[in-house]
């Protein structure tokens, strides 16, 4: 029986972190040191990474050409 309540509780605290994704993680987002942490983490996966930082570095050269 408490097997089946937890499950229970796991269940719903899922469903409910899918429904909100989103606005949990603008939430998280907005608190400095958490953000900070996020791009720190994306930042050490080697394909988020390379899909980035060109893109960031291709938008300045373009603006400082116009």
């Amino acid at each position: 029986m408490k097997v089946f309540v937890q499950l229970i509780i796991v269940g719903s605290l899922s469903l409910f972190v899918y429904k909100k994704r989103y606005r949990l993680l603008n939430w998280m987002m907005s608190i400095g040191f958490l953000r900070k942490y996020a791009v720190r983490i994306s930042m050490n996966i080697p394909s988020m990474r390379a899909k980035i930082l060109p893109s960031l570095f291709d938008s300045e050269v373009e603006q400082e050409l116009l």
